[in-house]
């Protein structure tokens, strides 16, 4: 159990829970910067989380889902106040309904986590808020402390695992539901680098091709809200082509963006596609959560081989684009 001091305070109204790791403050920070390791100890045991969103910037936004051992689900969201990457960020977290808006009938609260260096590793101390008594002895009943200690018992074991998030894995897929995955892979560049060889026509047209054969005729990103992007491939023989459309619904550069998807030529809803770019040992986590109308949409987009394309256009991307900055 990592977890070294316990200390609630009535008056202040603040729980602070300090823990010790024998690991750099790198490691302890990519932890939590990343929401597939995130995922596994953020829920005590028996109660796994998968997070939807998880975008780790100042203003930024986490949505997550715990499903509970009677199969019932608790719904929570992290909306990051400031955050000093390797130090320190703060959120407010609490409740939220299905569709991620806070519910208004629960209490929320601050939390602030701080890492810091010591002699045989890193130290994490995190410090909740509460805005009164009424509602620290409300979140104790619920279980809180017991279910924070059972949760922080999981992370030595994430920790430890120097492999199943490093770079170099190639791009790999998780269901998250029955309409939504999310498509992930470490990228050695920058976040500023890997931002815009998503966004600058000239570059896109160098990575993102799939698998070899193909060509983009049909090139036309969008920068901006409320902007629509137009990509079309064709083969080398000109005997197969097809593409997408689809309007950028939210934008915060160079960390998140959500758009529309649709392919040319086809009726009906398309899916939705959010990014988040965030800075980890040996690059940039790029994670995308796709949200598909219908489970039989999901299983049929993931039957065309989609990953194994997306990991020949991002292997390009290192080797072709970033390489070279």
């Amino acid at each position: 159990m990592p977890i070294t001091s316990i200390d609630q305070n009535a008056e202040d109204l603040t729980l602070t829970i300090t823990a010790d790791f024998p690991v750099p403050v790198r490691r302890l920070w990519d932890a939590y910067a990343d929401p597939r390791q995130l995922e596994k100890f953020w829920g005590p045991v028996g109660c796994p989380a998968v997070f939807t969103r998880h975008d780790l910037t100042t203003g930024g936004r986490s949505h997550y889902a715990m499903t509970l051992p009677d199969g019932s689900v608790s719904r929570g969201y992290w909306e990051f106040v400031a955050v000093d990457p390797l130090r320190s960020f703060e959120v407010r977290d609490g409740f939220a309904g299905e569709d991620g808006v806070p519910a208004a009938d629960m209490p929320s609260m601050r939390m602030v986590f701080v890492f810091t260096e010591t002699e045989s590793g890193s130290r994490l101390t995190t410090t909740t808020f509460f805005h009164s008594a009424e509602e620290l002895e409300q979140l104790l009943e619920m279980g809180m402390l017991e279910g924070t200690k059972s949760a922080m018992g999981q992370i030595d074991d994430v920790l430890a695992d120097l492999v199943s998030f490093a770079a170099g894995r190639g791009t790999e897929i998780q269901i998250l539901d029955d309409t939504t995955v999310r498509v992930s892979r470490v990228i050695r560049g920058s976040i500023d680098h890997v931002w815009r060889a998503h966004h600058d026509p000239a570059l896109i047209r160098r990575w993102m091709l799939g698998p070899d054969g193909w060509t983009m005729p049909v090139c036309e990103p969008a920068q901006k809200v409320g902007d629509t992007y137009r990509y079309e491939w064709e083969s080398d023989q000109g005997t197969d082509r097809f593409g997408f459309t689809g309007e950028v619904l939210a934008s915060v550069p160079p960390a998140h963006e959500t758009a529309t998807e649709q392919m040319i030529g086809t009726d009906g809803p398309g899916a939705t596609n959010e990014m988040t770019l965030t800075a980890v040992d040996g690059g940039t986590l790029l994670a995308t959560v796709i949200t598909y109308p219908s489970l039989e949409m999901r299983d049929m987009v993931l039957d065309t081989g989609m990953v194994d394309g997306m990991e020949s256009s991002y292997a390009r991307m290192e080797s072709e684009v970033l390489a070279a900055t």
